[in-house]
């Protein structure tokens, strides 16, 4: 399955929860469903379906693959960490993540794209790969010629409540660096990480 690009809100509306690295929208407008009968439906959903939902949430926020995902669950499941936990940690270190929590980018696609175009280095080496996995004590920061971007101006001046604290922000100098890896808390939205794990343990 492809990286998903069709409409973010609806599929947010969908699962009833914002996920602020698929879009900087919110669902508090129309909390319900989407669909003419979406405010009113009620049904009972069966254990593989929220299951399903709680992958969703992760595959869509992070902006991988189902390929990926399957690849990342089989690096964790070989961890000496909890499963779920690795998991999120992988996920976190990715550098478009890192960009888009650190502020420089509204959504996580947007930071992808700021990454693919080669406006970052790593430990002053470009990297434009961003799947690119970063670890403690990593400096990622912007080019010289791309530190006055509009995109990453305007993201830091609506910067939201995900800055984590396992990272270190010089916003000034466009710079971040990793003061330690991520754990099982550090997404930015709630997960149960067991019912993931039991999604994939079915087909692994």
């Amino acid at each position: 399955m492809s990286r998903y690009l069709g409409p973010r809100v609806k599929k947010m509306r969908a699962l009833g929860i914002n996920l602020p690295g698929l879009s900087s929208k919110t669902i508090e407008r129309r909390p319900h469903p989407p669909g003419q009968h979406g405010p009113n439906r009620r049904r009972k959903v069966s254990d593989y379906g929220l299951q399903l939902a709680e992958k969703q949430k992760v595959r869509l926020n992070y902006g991988v693959t189902e390929k990926q995902m399957r690849r990342l669950m089989k690096e964790s499941l070989g961890s000496k960490v909890a499963t779920g936990d690795k998991l999120v940690e992988l996920l976190e270190r990715r550098l478009d993540n890192v960009v888009f929590r650190a502020g420089f980018a509204s959504t996580i696609p947007a930071a992808r794209q700021l990454v693919n175009h080669g406006h970052l280095t790593v430990n002053g080496r470009k990297v434009n790969i961003a799947s690119y996995r970063v670890r403690q004590g990593d400096v990622v920061e912007f080019r010289k010629r791309s530190r006055k971007l509009e995109i990453v101006t305007e993201a830091l001046q609506t910067m939201g409540p995900y800055r984590p604290d396992w990272l270190k922000v010089d916003a000034d100098q466009r710079r971040v660096t990793v003061v330690e890896n991520p754990n099982a808390d550090s997404a930015p939205f709630p997960v149960e990480l067991q019912l993931v794990v039991e999604f994939y343990s079915r087909s692994m």
